[in-house]
């Protein structure tokens, strides 16, 4: 796939990562989700954020809008 059809992807990519850090972060507000767990799991949700931050970072800088 060509590099300039990527960024699309990777957008929604990170608009669906967001959504999920939001109802982890209601699930251990709620309590229905214990530290240890919200740790862990929100601890690699961020790691996954940044990578796909960077990568779109890389293909904005790559491809810019004309």
């Amino acid at each position: 796939m060509p590099r300039d059809k990527k960024l699309p992807f990777v957008s929604s990519a990170i608009r669906k990562l967001n959504t999920v850090q939001l109802l982890l972060m209601i699930l251990w507000e709620t309590k229905s989700l214990r530290d240890k767990k919200y740790i862990a799991l929100s601890t690699q949700v961020d790691d996954v954020g940044k990578m796909l931050g960077g990568w779109a970072g890389q293909l904005a800088k790559q491809n810019p809008v004309r």
